[in-house]
């Protein structure tokens, strides 16, 4: 295909001196350095020393609406589908900027504008890298000519950039969910792969792959709109999308746009390089997310975040003071007052027992355990928690969220150490009656019927021995997996980081779990449900 005598100047139409790969000889006459003439030069004319001194004009390609007859597929062979990832922050590699950006189908680099002075337009002259995807409106380009691509070819990449599934495939995701193969070929199980850890954000990659598996959250997020809501609202949608993404080209997931948009609203109390609380993340995550869908910060139920995982809470609360008697000795009083409040709630926090301080030769290997109906036993109404002068009891009233957040406290802080309770929680996969640490109601719930709960995930801790050069000679690091329940095959897998595999169902209590997702059943079944 010949190349078209530029029109203009490319150092006058973008103050650029043009890229030296791109001075050739072009319709017959030669560039800077090489023998020939200008067409319309006179021959035998002397040139003046100001034209001497001036640069040739180099020639630029013409700006097409369409691409020229028969040249439909031009450059489609020279995309790299291998080194495409999407997955970061979408900022031109140059000027840092996001507004505009278009991806180089052939190296993978974002670049801002496609017009003849903007960034993606030399680096198309310079490296010869000629298609270009605007990440926005997922359009594909021919630069440096500028004109709108069509092919049927292209479409597995504009799913990509922004994986949506039709309403159809969403619902039967937790039914028919196949092992599928990416670009290499390697076998990945959409809704269980793998997050990658940049630095230290294994804490979040647990919270997201915990609420990737809550259905209508999930669903939510990838059939509404939210274009008009706010970027973490926006981002966390994409996320969601490309963890349940069917068509990937690449079997695990990078959450770095998402976690650059939590890093600047939470003012880099989390980010990818220190390691935080997955609890701590969760708490600002569903209460930022709920004010980022519209939700009113009085008003309960305004918005998926309510309606999934709020609860509401009965709490008596006495106070205690302390008075010397006759004897000066000290005697501890409860008022006679108790006052009742009514809160809501989407985590409840258990709390473990205390482990023991003293251990003999034959019980230092020992790991104390405690089923989890003994430490739910805090919202039966008459077990009292004593907080500084305040003693309370807790109680959970009708009804009860779709799903229950329960925190299991291991952590504690005093002003020299922090301490870690190694406690097992021993608990059941399936029919967890909550029925005993609710109020009755019998408007809402038959009395003395089970009101039942499975478990989805549950995020668990580990303490990972490493060499410090401290005077205390070894740290513990932490170390926080996830394990999920594939509904369609009825079996669990274990996450952490880009590591996936299978779990027994016998073995998921035997690790320390911190954080644990229980969906409630729709129909009750009696007693005997499974």
């Amino acid at each position: 295909m010949a190349k078209r005598q530029a029109e203009e100047p490319l150092e006058k139409l973008a103050a650029h001196d043009s890229p030296a790969p791109k001075k050739l000889r072009v319709n017959g006459f030669a560039e800077s350095g090489e023998q020939g003439e200008e067409p319309g030069a006179v021959a035998g004319e002397p040139e003046s020393a100001e034209e001497d001194e001036e640069e040739p004009d180099y020639p630029r390609s013409i700006r097409q609406n369409a691409p020229t007859e028969g040249y439909t597929d031009l450059y489609l062979d020279t995309i790299n589908r291998a080194v495409l990832d999407f997955d970061f922050e979408k900022l031109c590699s140059i000027t840092l900027s996001n507004i505009n950006v278009y991806a180089c189908l052939v190296c993978g680099k974002y670049f801002q504008g496609r017009g003849p002075k903007t960034h993606a337009y030399f680096h198309a002259l310079e490296e010869a890298h000629n298609v270009y995807v605007n990440m926005q409106t997922k359009k594909v380009y021919v630069l440096p000519e500028g004109y709108e691509v069509f092919s049927e070819s292209l479409e597995d990449i504009k799913f990509v950039v922004d994986p949506r599934l039709p309403k159809n495939e969403v619902l039967k995701l937790d039914k028919e969910v196949d092992d599928v193969l990416d670009l290499l070929g390697k076998k990945y199980r959409p809704g269980f792969v793998g997050l990658n850890n940049i630095k230290e954000n294994d804490y979040f990659n647990t919270v997201i792959q915990a609420l990737a598996h809550i259905p209508p959250l999930r669903n939510f997020f990838m059939l509404e709109d939210l274009s008009s809501k706010s970027e973490l609202a926006q981002r966390y949608s994409i996320l969601i999308r490309k963890i349940w993404n069917t068509r990937a080209f690449k079997s695990h997931v990078s959450p770095h746009e998402l976690l650059q948009q939590v890093s600047r609203q939470s003012n880099k109390r989390f980010d990818l390089l220190h390691q935080s609380d997955p609890v701590e993340f969760l708490c600002w995550f569903l209460n930022n997310m709920h004010l980022a869908l519209g939700g009113s910060k009085t008003k309960p139920g305004t918005s998926i975040i309510h309606r999934v995982f709020q609860g509401k809470l009965r709490v008596e609360s006495q106070q205690i003071t302390a008075k010397a008697d006759a004897g000066d000795r000290l005697r501890f009083e409860e008022a006679a007052e108790v006052h009742v409040d009514t809160s809501h709630y989407l985590i409840l926090t258990l709390d473990l027992p205390a482990a023991p301080l003293f251990q003999d030769e034959l019980d230092k290997n020992i790991i104390p355990q405690v089923p989890l109906t003994s430490i739910l036993s805090k919202y039966d109404g008459v077990r009292a928690q004593e907080q500084f002068n305040m003693r309370k009891r807790y109680r959970l009233l009708h009804p009860l969220p779709p799903f229950l957040l329960l925190h299991v406290k291991r952590f504690s802080k005093n002003k020299f150490v922090s301490e870690r309770n190694p406690t097992i929680v021993t608990f059941p996969v399936r029919s967890l009656d909550m029925s005993p640490y609710v109020e009755p109601n019998p408007k809402i719930h038959p009395p003395g019927e089970p009101i039942w709960y499975d478990l989805v995930a549950n995020v668990t801790h580990e303490a990972v021995r490493i060499r410090d050069d401290s005077v205390e000679g070894e740290a513990e690091r932490k170390v926080w997996r996830v394990q999920m329940r594939d509904r369609a095959k009825d079996e669990w897998l274990e996450v952490q980081d880009l590591f996936v595999e299978k779990v027994a169902t016998e073995t998921l209590f035997t690790k320390e779990s911190y954080l644990m997702v229980w969906e409630k059943r729709r129909e009750s079944k009696g007693k005997g449900a499974k």
